[in-house]
């Protein structure tokens, strides 16, 4: 069965870029590149991504027409989502596991993030291709 892993990360958009160390940075990325390269030795990650930051994001609905209206960025948050995993995994139970690795990502000094990792199993059209 296939999971989205959606990382929700603490603060506004992307302090982790602006107002975390330089070290603290370099550690959060390795630990993340570091799980996925575990995932994918594992033969079970299907797609890893980090996204954009919420300022540049667009929520967009159709018109009556169908043309695209953007109402312009997030509203705030004390979370925004800042990635997600797609991972292949035969229990849910594995995937909640690889979501308790991911949260605990260093932040500043080293300490967890504890960040909240939310969890969707995939739904597929009968036939669409897997």
């Amino acid at each position: 069965m296939k999971y989205m892993l959606l990382m929700h990360a603490p603060g506004g958009p992307y302090e982790i870029l602006t107002k975390w160390a330089k070290p603290d940075l370099e550690a959060h990325g390795a630990f993340m590149n570091r799980l996925n390269a575990k995932l994918a030795e594992a033969g079970e990650l299907v797609a890893v991504a980090g996204l954009d930051s919420p300022d540049r994001a667009k929520r967009v609905r159709a018109d009556p027409h169908g043309l695209p209206i953007t109402d312009g960025v997030f509203p705030e948050s004390k979370e925004f989502l800042a990635g997600y995993w797609i991972v292949e995994v035969t229990t849910p139970e594995r995937a909640y596991a690889i979501a308790a690795e991911a949260s605990m990502a260093p932040g500043p000094g080293g300490a967890p993030l504890h960040m909240a990792i939310e969890v969707r199993a995939l739904m597929f059209a009968l036939d669409a291709p897997t």
